[in-house]
């Protein structure tokens, strides 16, 4: 289907109301064959590789389980060297640089604004005049669960209401500001190393919840849209798991100007895994 046509039908489809039920359906309570079924069909469509899965596919109750299922000890290293940044997920470059007259580079010549993004002038004002980001999509068959670039203390978080859009290659390059318009949820990181920073899930069609591990109470289904500050802050390790999505999606790294210098290799359409170096203090 061509770009223009996919999103043409992507206008007309109830994406808030899609996104709802197949959250709920995947979380129903239904007989163990009827789930292992769905796991197993989705396995083999999305070529999911289950030798780095915690659990196999008996292991795992619901489909929503399976779908944020956790890594077997050992599956990933984590760059130990304190002046590196480490990729927060499984997935792919979408792109990577430095922020231009406050905005991030979506695709060719598509651009969206940071505060925008995170609706907080302030904290926006921390990246915007040359600041670095990173965005990293997740496809279906990624691990999706999000964690620590890098060491340091959550200081608050803000969860966005918003529309459910794909955020697959069609949608980024051809939907303005597509990750301003999703909802998303912002975490905010205070280090000794590289600054503040900030971790931005951002949902899409079909993502039934977005669960922060720092905080029970923050979830994407029935939460109201706000801030939320940690007094005392949180701390977190490099690598430790941050949150998960339960479905979909992206997610985007954004550090203060002069922090932090991405490797060479982070470049649109690298492949990254959890825990390996994406970047550095300069």
């Amino acid at each position: 289907m061509q770009d223009g046509a996919f999103l043409a039908l992507m206008r007309l489809v109830p994406k808030s109301a899609l996104s709802r039920a197949v959250g709920t359906l995947t979380r129903l309570p239904a007989p163990a064959g009827v789930h292992q079924a769905a796991m197993r069909a989705f396995a083999r469509a999305y070529r999911v590789d289950m030798s780095e899965a915690e659990r196999d596919f008996g292991g795992y109750g619901r489909f929503s389980d399976f779908f944020s299922r956790g890594l077997r000890a050992g599956a990933r290293a984590v760059d130990p060297d304190p002046r590196a940044v480490v990729s927060p997920v499984d997935g792919v470059v979408s792109q990577a640089g430095i922020l231009e007259r406050g905005s991030c580079l979506q695709a060719k010549g598509i651009h969206f604004p940071v505060d925008r993004l995170l609706d907080d002038a302030e904290l926006a004002g921390r990246f915007a005049l040359g600041g670095a980001f990173a965005t990293l999509y997740l496809s279906p068959r990624d691990y999706h669960r999000v964690h620590a670039p890098v060491e340091g203390a959550v200081v608050a978080s803000r969860y966005l209401r918003g529309e459910f859009w794909p955020v697959n290659p069609a949608t980024v390059r051809n939907r303005d500001a597509l990750f301003c318009l999703n909802e998303r949820l912002v975490t905010v990181i205070d280090t000794a190393a590289f600054g503040r920073t900030a971790v931005v899930k951002v949902g899409a069609t079909c993502v039934g919840r977005i669960r922060a591990a720092y905080d029970d109470r923050v979830t994407h289904v029935g939460q109201e849209a706000g801030l939320r500050t940690y007094l005392p802050p949180r701390p977190v390790e490099k690598g430790a798991e941050l949150g998960r999505f339960e479905m979909g999606s992206t997610v985007i790294l954004l550090f203060e100007p002069g922090q932090v210098v991405w490797d060479e290799s982070l470049v649109p359409g690298a492949v990254v895994r959890m825990g390996q170096r994406i970047g550095g203090a300069p």
